[in-house]
């Protein structure tokens, strides 16, 4: 019997929250000044959500959760991404109605999926990802891949860059699978067992291999942009000159599919270029959709462009590059009890601080005084209240400002009367010291 998290999955322990909450709170801030707003979509789906007919993709052919529920014909799957969702989502309330079109919306939560774990790739792991389904606009594009790197380099990432490619319209496509499979054909007998399925499924996916890359059928694969019809050319040139307005850096990589089925026109990929990332480099991919709202049932002329960023990879990325995602947390004020006699008394005050906005915790184990401070230290507290029978007999406490060891007695109701006095002190104080430096 084991009683450690299954492989391919982690705790998040307390001492490493912090960043966590760091990494939503910039989500949120950003989303807010991109005007886009979350949407919640549920951990899992019907099956048919996700598994949409002759999908080659490795996701939906080999690592998906799924499960049918007892004595019924329902299958369901723990979502593996968050486009579908959202799309079935979009069609399912009729937000296409919607008189501003399009809809921006985000997401952050937990994906599954059933793949070899390592650094950078578990089996269970959060993504922070944007949709934009009701247009479709070449700016739109831009402005995502917009939002995402200004996120990172928000964030101080520098070792980034930015790969793009573009798959066509429907057409495009098509003349270009052709040519694949005419240049595949003769050597596909000796590719790998995915090759092979992609062959006749979506030879595109081909170009993806990580076990034939090195073959000579892979050097000399005809290229994308020589398939592309004129619309196609001038959507994707159009893109191109929205990165260059922003300043935002580019590879044109003709070798780039992404992993999913439904993308259309622009992909891309964001990806550190820190040795540190090893393998497992790209920190946020995404693309156009053109047909996945249409698959759900909604308008046929609905296309979207969305993309997802790992959480854990962008945590990997910020250690990389020595980015400290968030300051080690301290509290405001730390009771230190020194009888079990007022251990209720200690409690009121702890409760008082605490609904006035402090951050305040005590001793619940009796220890001795100095085993206390020695708490106070390790949660860095800023303050420091010492409660004693004595204390309370006289109706007054001694606050003790940590920095600077300033103490300040006020009476026993008067305690967060107390605490802003002092913290207001010290606010004041380090503007005066900054002052003094200008």
């Amino acid at each position: 019997m084991s009683y450690q998290v299954p492989k391919g999955t982690q705790d998040i322990l307390p001492s490493e929250i912090g960043k966590w909450h760091r990494l939503e709170e910039l989500i949120r801030q950003f989303c807010y000044v991109y005007n886009y707003k979350e949407i919640r979509t549920p951990i899992f789906e019907h099956t048919n959500v996700f598994k949409r007919g002759n999908d080659s993709s490795d996701m939906v052919n080999k690592e998906m959760y799924t499960f049918q529920l007892e004595n019924s014909a329902t299958s369901l799957t723990l979502r593996p991404e968050g486009t579908a969702g959202v799309a079935r989502a979009f069609v399912e309330h009729k937000l296409y109605g919607n008189a501003d079109l399009p809809m921006k919306m985000y997401y952050v939560g937990p994906q599954f999926r059933h793949e070899r774990p390592q650094k950078g790739r578990m089996r269970i792991f959060n993504q922070f990802g944007v949709e934009v389904i009701g247009a479709k606009s070449a700016m739109l594009d831009v402005e995502a891949i917009a939002l995402g790197w200004s996120f990172v380099s928000a964030l101080g990432l520098q070792d980034m860059k930015v790969l793009i490619n573009t798959l066509g319209d429907d057409a495009s496509r098509a003349a270009y699978r052709k040519a694949l499979k005419e240049h595949f054909k003769a050597d596909i007998d000796t590719m790998c067992a995915d090759c092979k399925r992609r062959y006749e499924q979506n030879p595109l996916r081909i170009l993806d291999c990580k076990v034939d890359k090195d073959k000579d059928i892979m050097k000399n694969v005809p290229r994308m942009a020589d398939y592309l019809n004129e619309e196609s050319k001038a959507y994707f040139d159009e893109v191109l000159a929205g990165l260059d307005a922003l300043g935002i850096p580019y590879e044109v990589d003709d070798r780039l599919v992404r992993g999913l089925d439904y993308y259309t026109h622009t992909v891309f990929e964001v990806v550190s270029v820190n040795k540190e990332m090893g393998a497992q480099s790209t920190v946020f991919a995404g693309g156009r959709y053109d047909g996945l709202v249409e698959y759900f049932g909604g308008p046929t002329s609905m296309s979207g462009i969305g993309w997802a960023m790992g959480l854990e990879r962008l945590i990997l990325a910020c250690e990389a590059e020595g980015i400290e995602l968030a300051d080690e947390e301290s509290l405001d004020a730390y009771v230190v009890c020194l009888s079990s006699s007022v251990r209720k008394q200690v409690l009121q005050l702890v409760t008082q601080l605490r609904a006035a906005g402090y951050s305040t915790d005590t001793d619940y184990l009796d220890r001795s005084f100095k085993a206390q401070f020695k708490t106070v230290a390790r949660t860095r507290a800023k303050a420091a209240i010492v409660v004693g029978e004595d204390d309370i007999e006289k109706g007054s406490v001694t606050i003790k400002r940590v920095a600077d060891q300033k103490k300040l007695e006020v009476k026993l109701e008067d305690i967060v009367e107390g605490m802003d006095t002092l913290f207001q002190e010290e606010a004041c104080s380090c503007h005066e010291e900054g002052s003094k430096h200008e």
